[in-house]
């Protein structure tokens, strides 16, 4: 009872709302919860309107004070109360902005739309424990003053690390993709990466709610929290800004590139029938001329297809190979398509996503996607769901390639190269070489014409485009249905092509800069900024 008596008496001026969300109980809670949590979608592509964010992120402050009134700091009722509000106040964020992966299972209804309710709804569920066990950490950590949106931090930070990590990782619109958005703001990953804006994120968006705090020596001229978050704020604004006005694009000589965006419908592109028709469009389509002094494939260097380019195993087809040497006149192909590796005995062997390289009809060179898509291209816990008539959507069973490694095209730097879904992993994107290089471009090929025009292709691309800012590496990107685009190594879009158009972009290859802060020392970067958060959330204990 005395817990309870202190916070209402730290919480006596507060205006009604706060306060009807902090003693706010049963299906009311939750509801508060899971609206909130679903009003943070619109700080994410495609609405990109980053204070959205400061809904749920201050509602999680007055959630957890609510959980803090139920007594001791380490029972177990107040700690499940602030899981349980986690939890829905994630299932809301997810079912919102995720609800778009269920266009997938309607490419092939007749086999998948049984799978819709699990696609939009299983997975937020599941993915809703990540912010319930964020919630139950601070519940651990919390004070009652405005010090404890660092508790808040240090416990949802931590959870977001771990969505990125466990189960082979799923670091989709973390909170931070919010300031990631955020014009000049989004430079910051340079220095902290994905992990260190969602710590920003959660300390910026969640100071609202100690602003309307009012106790004694609690003012807003003494908020340390709403201080501390004004000057983070104003600081990153200040870095990105200065960064980009005193940054250029520069590009590399002797390289034209041709991004080409077929637009083709996804379930047309996995049939091996329209394979003739598939290739004789992308044949023309790739020497169209874009201009008055173009006359197609003549006046460029290289040209890049999307992913899984082909209904056939390219390398087994000398006559697609012949005719793509006849119409390339010589030219580089950088493509997606699959790969089969025998094993010698006369088997199938291995197949694998791959990106290769070609020139002269010869495959020169190749990569192997290493991070399959679960549910996608692989089977978890395959033995068990098999036999109950559960498959993955992509025809075929795919291998893991070996990675992440350097790939290697006639007239171009050494290239990271990334398959689809690999684009959304910070600090995984680039490996160094035998001889310590790192490579100069990021080279993206994907295929989102599985989920139409929905907002998934919308927060793919924000993903690519953010590992480019951390790794100082330009972006190109080609994709099925779009965004394709070219993107210098500070973020910025040099030109792009707009979803569910076919066309292509002309352009040149920007240069990469030096290496930032969080490429050459990220597996520190967030370790450390978490620790100074916890600092900060114990100073607030001890206040107290």
């Amino acid at each position: 009872m005395a817990q309870i008596a202190d916070l209402m008496s730290a919480r006596a001026g507060l205006s009604s709302l706060p306060q009807r969300i902090i003693l706010a109980d049963g299906w009311t809670r939750r509801a508060i919860a899971f609206v909130a949590g679903a009003a943070g979608a619109l700080a994410l592509p495609p609405f990109d309107f980053a204070p959205a964010m400061a809904i749920p992120l201050t509602t999680a402050v007055w959630l957890i004070d609510g959980a803090a009134a139920q007594g001791g700091r380490f029972g177990f009722a107040p700690i499940r109360t602030a899981a349980a509000a986690g939890w829905w106040l994630g299932f809301g964020y997810f079912l919102a902005s995720l609800w778009w992966l269920g266009a997938a299972m309607l490419v092939e209804a007749d086999q998948f739309a049984w799978a819709i309710p699990l696609a939009v709804i299983g997975l937020p569920a599941a993915l809703a424990f990540f912010p319930a066990f964020g919630f139950a950490l601070s519940r651990l950590l919390w004070s009652s003053g405005s010090l404890r949106i660092f508790a808040l931090a240090a416990g949802l930070g931590a959870s977001e690390w771990l969505r990125g990590h466990i189960l082979t990782g799923f670091p989709w619109n973390d909170v931070g993709m919010a300031l990631a958005q955020a014009g000049p703001i989004g430079q910051a990953a340079a220095l902290v990466g994905l992990n260190g804006l969602d710590l920003f994120a959660i300390v910026i968006f969640a100071a609202p709610a100690t602003i309307v705090d009012r106790r004694p020596g609690e003012r807003f001229l003494s908020n340390a929290a709403a201080w501390s978050a004004a000057l983070l704020l104003f600081a990153l604004s200040a870095y990105g800004a200065l960064r980009l006005a005193r940054s250029e694009t520069e590009y590399v000589e002797g390289v034209k590139l041709r991004l080409m965006q077929p637009n083709l419908p996804q379930d047309a592109k996995f049939r091996p029938e329209n394979g003739q028709d598939i290739l004789r469009h992308y044949l023309g389509l790739s020497d169209r001329a874009t201009g008055p002094e173009r006359t197609g494939v003549s006046d460029v260097t290289h040209l890049i297809w999307p992913e899984s380019a082909f209904p056939y195993i390219l390398s087994r087809e000398p006559q697609a190979l012949a005719a793509i040497a006849h119409a390339l006149q010589g030219k580089v192909l950088i493509t997606g398509a699959a790969r089969i590796e025998s094993d010698g005995g006369g088997k199938r062997g291995k197949i694998f996503n791959s990106i290769e390289v070609l020139q002269g009809g010869r495959i020169l060179a190749f990569y192997d996607k290493m991070h399959l898509v679960p549910f996608g291209e692989y089977l978890p816990l395959e033995a068990l769901l098999r036999p109950l008539g559960v498959s993955h959507l992509v025809p075929g069973t795919w291998d893991q390639g070996q990675g992440p490694r350097t790939l290697a095209a006639p007239g171009l730097p050494p290239m990271a190269p990334l398959v689809c879904y690999e684009a959304v992993f910070p600090g995984e994107a680039t490996a160094r070489d035998k001889e310590g290089k790192r490579p100069q471009l990021l080279l993206n090929v994907t295929n989102d014409g599985w989920f139409g025009k929905t907002p998934g292709p919308y927060q793919h691309f924000a993903q690519a485009r953010l590992r480019a800012i951390e790794e100082g590496l330009p972006l190109v990107r080609v994709a099925n249905t779009g965004i394709s685009a070219i993107v210098d190594p500070y973020g910025r879009t040099v030109d792009s092509l707009p979803l569910g158009e076919e066309g292509l972009i002309d352009g040149g290859l920007p240069k990469a800069i030096a290496e930032p802060l969080f490429a050459r020392h990220g597996t520190i970067v967030f370790p450390l900024l978490w620790a100074l958060v916890l600092a900060a959330a114990m100073t607030g204990r001890w206040r107290r």
